[in-house]
């Protein structure tokens, strides 16, 4: 028992496992074949709701949403039913630009189902419904945590089913997303009939011709066996070509609409590559006026540099060629040392004269004055001027009896014995030493006061 038991339950566990695998496959191929004749239609008209292939597409992709999903726990163990619209919101939140915020806040949608069937509407008019169950399947977590084992969205062939639904980016919805449509609580239903196509092998008992023979035979007894299957292939024939007249020319359609975008689109990229090429030689022209002028601007400023340069190189060539005349000049002005020491003698017996009342008062116009002055006592030490000055000196003793004494340099007495006091006299410019400016006299002397 425990063996029979065990093979009921493997039996049963491969009849449920076939089952979900030909359930997968078949809605698998009828989406693929329902794609196809919405892109069939869209080649002629705008898709609505009330097209018959746009039913059967959203009844089709409802159910596979809906395969094998998860119900939904409460508080109390109990499961109860869950849409898809829950897994959808859950999964795609991270989706850019997602719509999910503006369907929820919809007034006149309410019920998940309704939300749902309402996302499908505004995925397929934004052209991204692929983009969103791309990445739906990409988030695994949640989708292992609302689908059970078998489901469509867990298999292989989500991903193949995500592709075939990029070819309905191409086509042009337009839903009313205001009407109760959406509300509707009954169950879609997929309508198999335009996808089934039989095909009969040619190991049949009976054939098409022969059925129409058989009918033709019963419904007129007295026509030969000859003219009634000649009728029969006439008719056969002529509904074959009819068929394939009309395939033929679905395909012209398809064909003459695509080569008129195909056309328009080539046109598009043609202006597209030519206003680039233009774009693109106005920035070579661009790039090559300003190498120019960089290249011009750089020679300019080299050339300045040098300019520059040179002015500097004769600025320093002046500066000190003036340095060495002033230096030149200074030292021709300057006395000697001898000369020096010589007028520092006649300054010192001048103060001894002085001081032994043989001084006579004298005013200086200037140090020139005062050096000539100095000369001549210089000349005066020599022998032959010993006497003339003493008699002189004698003279004038008697004319400034009743004179005071004029203490002019008797603060300098002793200071004028070296060269460094001597080179101090041009600040001995005062009313006690020097004669007012206004006094002029024509050559340096001593003037008597």
């Amino acid at each position: 028992m425990a063996s029979l038991s065990v093979g009921l339950h493997v039996i049963r566990k491969r009849g449920i496992g076939r089952s979900a695998a030909v359930e997968r496959r078949n809605l698998l191929t009828v989406c693929r074949f329902s794609v196809k004749t919405l892109l069939d239609r869209s080649c002629f008209e705008t898709i609505d709701d009330s097209f018959p292939e746009f039913i059967n597409f959203v009844s089709i992709l409802e159910h596979i949403f809906n395969h094998r999903l998860k119900g939904q726990t409460t508080w109390f163990g109990y499961e109860s039913p869950r849409s898809f619209w829950d897994y959808i919101k859950a999964a795609c939140s991270k989706v850019p630009h997602n719509c999910i915020r503006s369907i929820e806040s919809m007034e006149n949608v309410r019920s998940s189902r309704a939300k749902g069937r309402a996302w499908i509407r505004v995925v397929l008019m934004e052209k991204r419904l692929s983009e969103y169950l791309s990445s739906a399947l990409r988030d695994l977590k949640t989708t292992r945590r609302c689908y059970e084992e078998g489901a469509v969205m867990l298999g292989e062939e989500a991903g193949l089913l995500a592709d075939t639904l990029i070819g309905l980016n191409t086509v042009d919805f337009s839903f009313c997303l205001k009407g109760d449509g959406l509300d509707s609580s009954s169950p879609t239903v997929i309508d198999y009939t335009p996808y089934l196509k039989f095909t009969q092998s040619t190991d049949s008992i009976s054939s098409d011709e022969e059925e129409m023979r058989t009918l033709g035979s019963s419904g007129s007894e007295s026509s030969s066996p000859d003219k009634t299957a000649t009728a029969a292939s006439i008719f056969t024939e002529q509904s074959n070509l009819v068929n394939k007249c009309k395939r033929f020319e679905q395909k012209y359609r398809t064909a003459l609409e695509q080569k008129g975008y195909l056309e328009e689109l080539v046109r598009l990229r043609e202006a597209q590559l030519s206003e680039a090429m233009s774009h693109n030689k106005a920035l070579q022209q661009n790039l090559a006026d300003a190498h120019l002028s960089h290249t011009l601007e750089k020679e300019q400023l080299e050339y300045i540099i040098l300019e520059l340069q040179d002015q500097l190189t004769v600025m320093k060539n002046n500066d000190l060629r003036s340095r060495q005349e002033l230096t030149a000049h200074l030292t021709n002005q300057w006395p000697s040392p001898v000369v020096l020491d010589a007028n520092a003698v006649a300054l010192d017996t001048l103060l001894y004269r002085k001081s032994t009342g043989q001084w006579e008062e004298k005013s200086f116009q200037s140090l020139e004055q005062l050096s000539a002055d100095i000369s001549l006592s210089q000349s005066s030490l020599e022998p032959s001027h010993t006497l003339s000055v003493e008699a002189r000196t004698v003279g004038a003793q008697w004319r400034r009896r009743d004179k005071e004494e004029t203490p002019s340099l008797r603060g300098l007495c002793g200071s004028l014995t070296s060269v460094t006091s001597y080179k101090s006299l041009a600040s001995l410019k005062s009313s006690e030493c020097l004669a007012s400016p206004a006094t002029e006299i024509s050559s340096p002397g001593i003037t008597p006061s």
